[in-house]
């Protein structure tokens, strides 16, 4: 793969001939990282199932020289990776699961590949250029014998599982001055960022089997149940805050129309950029729930899966992440690229490419508004973090698509994913050299997330949903 950043621009960028030599490095294994992020694209592992993608990280990591911590949290697929003697210690996050249903070609039009999953978020860009990014900062600190320690943290499960949860319940961020990480998108952003809150269940709905036009009144339908709630959260939507969201998915709905379902299930989330209001949301759907079965004459019982708190932003730290996204800059397609993009943007019904959205790099900003949730979001509320979206898919391209799959099978994921890596290393390097800044950060911390905050999981105590997925 080409240099993204030219000999000239490194030397402007970088205030020492370390921090010059760590960003040409990365150029120079670019070929490495694409080919594992190619691979973990290959293999689309859902949540808590990614037994391959995170095998192969360790690996990458173990064989760089980190110490590597496994299974962690009681999660078999998360682990932690460690170099380095002493403070700041400085964390980078990395995803790797897909999302179930989103099979798709690295090719401009839709085409399954067949199989049951798809890196439609980016997780294989995210997870690979988090552990290339600290492969370079451990490269640096040993290269200046400067004082400090890069961790890795392979968090499986951001999908609705809440990985980072569990292993922010279990205090493994605890000890850290700063928390980077950076997600897939269709621009390239380092403002300071908002994610709304999150809760999730699995509600299970039993009934009695009986002939449905033999014995009807001898069954009682668990379907019935599930839809029984549903009207009712359905209802509810134009009595809740403006900016909350719920969405649901019946998983189980019975086998046979002439079959009575004796059980039913539906997923359901519940979102909002206050917890508080999410927390009053899902017990007023788990009340709906009960209704439905009082109702019907069914029994019901729910299962949580996932819970988040919102995003915490941190202005400062951002500040010093926008500044080194602007020097590296954003992604320059080639003409084959250009093709394959053009040909996605026609499929998003836009009227051109807007190729100039990937090269450059959005305006800093010092809040924004939030549409979807992440588990970082209980990272941040720990320790002070920040974070960067880089233009990995087609611009206009929305998450969740065969789009994004698409687009993060080809150069134009894995060029967006060296930017990222670049970005966060530099960031690294920067607080490395700047303990006053990590200061700031921490002080903004502290007064942004208040006095008297305690750590409350919204998912409580349960161990992890390693068979959500099922």
């Amino acid at each position: 793969m080409k240099s993204l950043l030219p000999f000239l621009f490194l030397f402007i960028f970088c205030g020492t001939n370390a921090q010059k030599k760590t960003l040409e490095q990365l150029d120079s294994k670019s070929g490495e990282y694409e080919t594992i992020a190619l691979k973990i694209w290959d293999w689309a592992e859902v949540g808590y199932k990614e037994v391959q993608s995170s095998e192969l990280l360790q690996q990458t990591l173990s064989d760089a020289g980190f110490k590597i911590q496994k299974g962690v949290a009681g999660i078999p697929t998360a682990f932690v990776a460690e170099y380095g003697n002493g403070g700041p210690i400085i964390g980078v996050l990395g995803e790797y699961d897909a999302l179930p249903g989103l099979s798709q070609k690295a090719v401009p039009q839709k085409d399954s590949a067949g199989g049951i999953a798809g890196h439609a978020c980016g997780h294989h860009l995210f997870g690979t250029a988090s552990a290339a990014a600290a492969i370079a900062v451990k490269d640096w600190l040993e290269s200046t014998g400067k004082q400090g320690t890069i961790r890795f943290y392979g968090c499986p499960a951001e999908e609705g599982g809440s990985g980072k949860v569990y292993m922010t319940r279990a205090g493994l961020f605890d000890d850290l001055d700063v928390a980077l990480h950076w997600h897939p998108g269709d621009r390239n952003d380092a403002s300071a960022s908002a994610a709304l809150a999150n809760k999730s269940a699995k509600f299970r709905f039993r009934g009695v089997s009986a002939h449905a036009a033999g014995a009807p009144d001898k069954g009682r339908s668990a379907l019935d149940g599930v839809e029984a709630m549903n009207a009712m959260v359905n209802m509810m939507r134009e009595h809740i805050p403006e900016q909350a969201r719920i969405h649901y998915v019946i998983t189980d709905g019975g086998k046979a129309p002439n079959v009575v379902p004796d059980f039913a299930e539906v997923y359901y989330y519940a979102r909002h950029n206050s917890r508080e209001v999410v927390i009053d949301i899902f017990d007023r759907i788990v009340k709906a729930a009960e209704g439905a079965a009082l109702g019907t004459g069914t029994q019901m019982d729910y299962e949580m899966i996932g819970g988040t708190h919102e995003l915490l932003p941190n202005v400062r730290l951002q500040q010093i992440v926008h500044k080194n996204l602007e020097a590296i800059g954003g992604v320059t397609y080639s003409a084959e690229e250009t093709e394959f993009a053009t040909t996605i943007s026609k499929s998003l019904g836009l009227k051109s490419l807007e190729a100039d959205i990937a090269s450059g790099v959005q305006p800093f900003k010092t809040e924004g508004r939030a549409y979807g949730s992440t588990d970082v979001g209980d990272v941040s509320f720990r320790v002070p973090t920040a974070g960067i979206r880089i233009a990995t898919w087609v611009p206009g391209t929305p998450a969740h698509s065969w789009q994004a799959v698409a687009a993060g099978g080809t150069g134009i994921g894995t060029k967006g994913m060296m930017v990222a890596a670049k970005t966060l290393a530099a960031t690294a390097i920067d607080l490395f050299n700047n303990p006053k800044a990590i200061s700031e950060a921490k002080a903004e911390f502290l007064e942004r997330r208040g006095p008297d905050f305690e750590y409350i999981p919204l998912l409580g105590d349960r161990s992890p949903a390693l068979n959500y997925r099922e």
